[in-house]
């Protein structure tokens, strides 16, 4: 029996209608995590998340320092540029002393090696003492134990020219200060300063400053 050509063009559009019927059905359903991962908490930007890192990192030190630890900070010291020691604001790139983080362990095991630090303000006298006792006597982290601190940011104190900026252009500062008595008319304030560069992905310690008033 012969098929019509009416018959041939229905069955080809039942073929067809049910291609497409099967093909909408296989159509997915709405994603939903789309509208989940708007609804979560915004994460921190990244400066003040940077800002937080740098001042725990900051306070380590100023802990271990406080406490005598000082092997403790032996890692956040700079592997190549190691960490200046300057007695006062103004840093003194001629004469400050610097340590590698091996002189650094080194000395501070061999407590008898004294170094010149520089001069004692207002007395005239050269300041020559082993490693363990400045960092005990002239640093005194437990000075900062309570202190304000701040970071990249600090105002002018004492008469000594704060030239951390000049010294360290572009680099990370952590200010620590303790506000003077009122017995001593806040004379006796005191200040810290940790300078941190950036290394292979991580920031490490290239100074600590001390500041205090001088005449």
């Amino acid at each position: 029996m012969k098929t019509s050509p009416c018959y041939k063009l229905a069955t080809s559009s039942c073929i067809a209608l049910s291609i497409l019927a099967t093909g909408c059905q296989s159509v997915p359903a709405t994603d939903t995590s789309i509208s989940d991962q708007s609804a979560s908490t915004p994460s921190q930007p990244p400066a003040v998340t940077s800002q937080q890192t740098l001042t725990e990192q900051a306070l380590h030190i100023q802990r271990a320092l406080a406490s005598h630890n000082y092997a403790a900070i032996i890692d956040d010291i700079h592997p190549t540029r190691g960490v200046r020691l300057s007695m006062y604001a103004y840093v003194r790139l001629d004469s400050d002393k610097v340590f590698s983080r091996a002189q650094f362990a080194q000395y501070l095991q061999q407590s008898k090696i004294r170094f010149t630090w520089g001069d004692l303000d207002g007395a005239g006298e050269l300041f020559i003492v082993p490693l363990p006792t400045y960092l005990d006597t002239w640093v005194d982290g437990s000075k900062f134990n309570d202190a304000r601190i701040t970071v990249n940011k600090f105002e002018s104190r004492g008469n000594m020219i704060n030239n951390i900026n000049d010294t360290y252009p572009d680099l990370d500062v952590v200010d620590f200060y303790r506000k003077g008595s009122e017995k001593s008319n806040g004379m006796d304030w005191r200040g810290m300063r940790l300078v941190f560069d950036d290394y292979q992905g991580k920031r490490y310690l290239v100074a600590i400053v001390n500041d205090q008033w001088t005449v």
